[in-house]
């Protein structure tokens, strides 16, 4: 089996993956592994923005706070500090890049609000900022990757690869602590199983969207670094909280299509079927309230009434003002045969975001020797039990900086120790893809019907007992055939689901983005949910 060595393995290629490459390379060798092209990950889907403190009326004590409330205080309140703080260095590290964010004509920043925020600290590239941020980022790291050689610093970029599993010394008979060594990954166009060995494994992987039967997350959210690291035996905290974004777009052929908060941020307004606003009902804050009551009011709404949608009002604003605020929304929503300047919007609430994951501390730090974290997949405290709007591209930008502040400067030079070759046993090719393609689609099912926006004992008693099954027989596939991409994303997301369930039934309250029939107060003292690594 071939061996790639490097100082430095990042897996995933948003912003949290970029970001710390671009970071690290300055350091030693970099290889970025990610399993389609890099442009496929959920930063290029952001339309919103990135958090910020710019206005010289707005604090980050104000931030924080913000934060905190949208947290339902389960947020580490010096984590939150630290990472807003540290927002600006991040912004320029952007601007480095060559991200041109949107300015007023006197030459401020032109800074938005969105949905639990008290002031204007939105930095946006149009309707399409994590797309920009994204092709700013590749071009650097491509720039980058160029000019490296074989051997030295720089970036090493290897699209089309999937990591299979963490390579872990005690799994192969190494004594004292266990440490990550590295990955074993598989190469999508050849077929090819080799090892990456390093020292330092960064984990930047995204989310795990896909794990519900409805979200806006593309096909690549399938909680891959989650599983990763849980199977390393790292800890995993939080994982019962995921948001559901209140607002894609309700239309059959619309995919995955979200209109942004920011839409809500510039006055539009949530309303029923004849026109008629409910927000305030449910909240004081009306539409502008954070996600996670939004889409529990939505979901409430559209149970009270039976419509299978609500609908966003932003006819005030005008056509000039939407096709220059919201070119890309306007456009797309116009390809499905809706005006935003004369039409209500149809939208629902889906699966978006993962305030849980893998335990990290804001330099990527996880309970697992050689293994950081950073982004999506990391649970740094950051969110609490609900995410304020446009935070989570902040905490990419500065967990990433300090992430690799931590690692450069004080690189691993141990012993390269040897990689057993990868092993496939008796497995053969699977010949039966359709079972793969079931399994996906009952977990998918499952996990809407029972452990989404409101929960009950009963549907997660549920859940859990079908995942178990489940498990077992997608752990007797892996083994009897040999890995494809559909097998290891699907083991993923199984464990993903599992470990959301387990988490749900441990936290008896509602708080934020876990809503429970059975438990519908909040508990006095905030707890955090942690679930010990596998060690099988």
């Amino acid at each position: 089996m071939r061996i790639v060595d490097c100082d430095y393995f990042v897996v995933g290629s948003g912003m949290a993956g970029l970001m710390s490459a671009l970071h690290l390379a300055a350091y030693g060798r970099v290889i970025v592994a990610t399993k389609g092209r890099l442009a496929d990950c959920n930063t290029n889907f952001a339309q919103g923005g990135i958090c910020c403190v710019m206005d010289p009326a707005d604090t980050f004590d104000k931030h924080a706070r913000d934060t905190m409330i949208a947290g339902a205080w389960l947020g580490r309140t010096e984590v939150v500090h630290e990472i807003c703080e540290h927002a600006p260095e991040g912004i320029r590290d952007l601007i480095d890049c060559g991200v041109r964010f949107a300015k007023r004509d006197d030459g401020s920043w032109d800074l938005t609000r969105e949905g639990g925020h008290s002031a204007r600290r939105i930095l946006h590239a149009g309707d399409i900022t994590g797309e920009k941020c994204e092709a700013a980022m590749i071009r650097r790291v491509r720039q980058v990757a160029a000019k490296t050689r074989r051997t030295g610093p720089g970036i090493d970029i290897r699209e089309q690869t999937i990591v299979i599993d963490l390579v872990m010394s005690r799994r192969i008979g190494l004594a004292g602590e266990n440490r990550c060594l590295g990955a074993y990954v598989l190469d999508k166009t050849t077929g090819e199983i080799y090892a990456v060995r390093a020292p330092d494994t960064v984990l930047a992987t995204g989310g795990c969207g896909k794990v519900y039967l409805y979200t806006c997350n593309p096909d690549t959210a399938t909680g891959d670094g989650v599983a990763l690291a849980w199977r390393a035996g790292a800890k995993i905290e939080n994982m019962e909280f995921i948001q559901f974004h209140p607002t894609c777009l309700y239309h059959p052929k619309a995919k995955r299509f979200l209109i942004s908060e920011a839409v809500r941020g510039e006055g539009a307004v949530l309303v029923n079927r004849h026109g008629r606003e409910f927000m305030r009902k449910y909240d004081p804050r009306g539409s502008l309230a954070p996600r996670d009551i939004v889409a529990r009011s939505i979901d409430s709404e559209m149970k009270r009434t039976g419509d299978d949608c609500v609908f966003l009002d932003i006819r005030a604003k005008g056509r000039a003002y939407l096709m220059k605020r919201f070119p890309n929304i306007y456009q797309k929503c116009m390809e499905f045969g809706i005006d935003m300047a004369t039409d209500l919007i149809p939208v629902v609430p889906a699966a978006h975001y993962a305030c849980g994951g893998i335990q990290a501390t804001t330099d990527g730090r996880t309970s697992v020797r050689g293994l950081s974290a950073v982004g999506e997949c990391a649970c740094t405290g950051l969110h609490g039990a609900n995410r304020l709007a446009s935070n989570s591209l902040m905490e990419a930008l500065v967990c990433a900086r300090l992430t690799a502040a931590r690692l450069g400067p004080h690189p691993e030079k141990g012993r390269r120790y040897a990689i057993p070759a990868w092993k496939t046993g008796n497995a053969v090719p699977p010949d039966e893809a359709v079972l793969v393609a079931h399994m996906w689609d009952e977990i998918r099912r499952l996990m809407w019907d029972y452990v989404g926006i409101v929960r009950t004992n009963k549907r997660l008693a549920r859940a859990a007992r079908r995942l178990k099954t489940l498990r077992r027989e997608i752990r007797d596939y892996y083994f009897r055939y040999l890995v494809t991409p559909d097998t290891l994303e699907l083991r993923n997301l199984a464990v993903c689901a599992e470990l959301i369930v387990k988490s749900a039934q441990r936290r008896r309250e509602s708080r934020g983005l876990h809503y429970t029939l059975n438990y519908p107060r909040m508990a006095k003292r905030p707890k955090q949910t942690v679930l010990a690594g596998f060690n099988g």
